[in-house]
């Protein structure tokens, strides 16, 4: 246990430290306007060398800087919350190796080079959803991995088509005719990035791997796995013309819109954390699909900040009350956990964008960048209603915690005494406060004059508003009224059930590739290729082999029978 302390704080200080380092060299390369570019051929082939190449720019180094400080923090943050588990030093490898593949994906500006860090985050993520062994956990991971299988397929043939431009490094080829003369390349970008960042049709493996530990979940959702398909298109931007641009903003809103939505009907508090996730995966998408990049990767810096700080504080509360994670039995933890529910309901109210707190500056940004650009009113009533959605989902949540009845047992033993867990949700608060404004001091040197009528500027105030509003005012009237959900339950359960998606993502694959798997392997693993392939060649050998020990015996039996055999085939022969 003593080596697992001090392998969990020296983790968080070494992290730390290379937070520092990076954000020294974000500044000097942000202000001599200057990138380093390092390379290393492996080996060619004919006319293209296949190269390991790092990309030190003020992108790679700002994002570099914030994965260690959310991973230093987290760290030190599963001292306290695997403090019980037994292999918690297995524990603390996978999440280095997370860690060193997000880095590798960071500062790759090569497809093949890439392939270092996505497959390894595809590798680790199955590691560590899979790390309770239960049947739930499994079937988890194996949908986490199948689907992300489809994004490193799409890497693959991404690389085969770049070898038609003379070599893999994606950020010489941005020009759009250089793309285009690719083929689909920019098109298999998309699906990859569709896959990691879990967008339609691909979003059902996002609250499965929920089944991860919770600093797990802290870390995948806030800067690392599902922000990698987010960073890989903003590499990308200036290549996003034209049918994947308009496609991406489609399947974009709706996967806001239907996160938004199954969050207000999901009850278990991590899902639901992951679901807010999802959405904002959403939002980064919708905006980079409009070509503002910049604004894109602004978002997820300050997402990063707060999320990673609502699932901690969301570890600490189910840590507490025994393991449960349904918020129906929470309620009034406000007077037992004064320090997590404060954090928890600060990330809430930054999520929602509230003034001056880290999600302000950004979502704020978009939404008004967003209803100045050419979206197409589908889009833009999408963009409108999830962000309702989102405050009111979280105003559920603040209900749930803050002012609920106390549900939890008579003898559990709730509070904020470790302090193992509460100093990374400390650090991490003054980030959800700070962060946005930090950042948009960094990133932009001039401020945005966006001009819009009245209407649009109050309506992200407005409907914030109202979602608020209903959300915490259904909840609380949900004590006293009847169960209406039920009477109105096809919708409930088509709503709350991510639009069936989950059903369709594994009983497609049941129903098709393994049905067809089962016959195939009844009838030609098990049935004909058995029959005529090992076991008929293993029979076919034997009795060969008991023949020819037979002749070998020196039976006088045997020669006289053959000696008879060679007289009668002989005389037939003559005559």
């Amino acid at each position: 246990m003593l080596w697992c302390v001090a392998m969990n704080l020296t983790s968080m200080v070494f992290l730390v430290l290379f937070s520092v380092i990076f954000m020294v060299g974000f500044l000097f390369v942000a202000v001599s306007g200057s990138s380093y570019y390092i390379e290393w051929d492996i080996v060619t082939l004919n006319s293209c060398s296949v190269e390991m190449t790092f990309i030190f720019d003020w992108m790679s180094m700002l994002f570099l800087s914030f994965v260690s400080l959310i991973s230093g923090m987290v760290m030190f943050y599963s001292g306290g919350y695997m403090s019980g588990d037994e292999n918690m030093s297995r524990f603390m490898y996978l999440v280095l190796g997370f860690v060193a593949s997000m880095g590798a994906l960071i500062i790759s500006p090569n497809m093949i080079s890439i392939l270092l860090g996505w497959d390894g985050l595809g590798l680790v993520s199955y590691a560590l959803v899979i790390y309770y062994q239960n049947e739930k956990s499994m079937n988890a991971g194996m949908l986490t991995v199948l689907s992300n299988r489809v994004g490193d397929v799409a890497i693959l043939l991404s690389i085969a088509l770049m070898s038609d431009l003379g070599g893999w490094g994606f950020v010489f080829y941005t020009d759009t005719w250089l793309i285009n003369e690719a083929g689909g390349l920019v098109s298999l970008v998309v699906l990859a990035a569709m896959t990691k960042s879990a967008q339609i049709p691909f979003s059902a493996w996002l609250p499965a791997a929920m089944a991860a530990p919770t600093p797990v979940s802290a870390l995948v959702h806030s800067s690392t796995l599902v922000t990698a398909g987010v960073y890989l298109l903003i590499r990308f931007s200036s290549s996003l013309e034209g049918l994947p641009q308009q496609v991406l903003l489609l399947l974009a809103s709706l996967t806001m819109f239907m996160a938004g939505l199954g969050a207000n009907f999901e009850t278990d508090l991590k899902k639901i954390i992951a679901l807010s996730t999802l959405s904002q995966l959403g939002v980064m998408m919708t905006i980079l699909s409009l070509g503002y990049y910049k604004l894109a990767f602004f978002h997820l810096l300050a997402h990063a900040l707060f999320k990673a700080l609502l699932f901690m504080c969301a570890g600490s509360v189910i840590h507490m009350v025994g393991g449960a994670q349904d918020i129906r039995y929470m309620g009034g933890l406000v007077y037992t956990m004064p320090l997590s529910i404060t954090s928890i309901n600060l990330a809430n109210l930054a999520l929602c964008g509230t003034p001056f707190l880290a999600g302000f500056y950004s979502k704020d940004l978009i939404l008004e960048v967003g209803f100045s650009s050419s979206l197409n009113e589908i889009c833009f009533w999408l963009l409108v209603f999830a962000t309702g959605l989102t405050v009111c989902y979280t105003f559920r949540l603040v209900y749930y915690s803050m002012s609920g009845d106390y549900n939890l047992l008579s003898l559990s033993s709730v509070s904020d005494e470790d302090s193992v867990m509460t100093y990374p949700m400390v650090c991490l608060s003054f980030g959800a406060v700070t962060g946005g404004a930090f950042l948009s001091w960094l990133m932009f040197s001039s401020s945005y004059m966006i001009c819009l009528p009245l209407s649009l500027k109050l309506l992200a105030l407005i409907v914030s508003g109202i979602g608020g509003l209903v959300g915490y005012t259904l909840n609380l009237a949900s004590e006293t009224s009847s169960l209406v959900s039920l009477s109105n339950y096809g919708m409930v359960l088509f709503a709350g059930s991510m639009w069936f998606m989950p059903f369709l993502s594994t009983r497609g694959v049941t129903k098709s590739f393994l049905w067809g798997a089962q016959k195939y392997s009844q009838l030609g693993d098990f049935g004909w290729m058995e029959y005529y392939g090992a076991q008929g060649a293993y029979s076919g050998f034997m009795k060969g082999s008991s023949y020819l020990q037979v002749a070998q015996d020196n039976s006088i039996k045997l020669y006289m029978v053959m000696f008879v055999l060679w007289t009668i085939l002989l005389t037939m022969f003559l005559l």
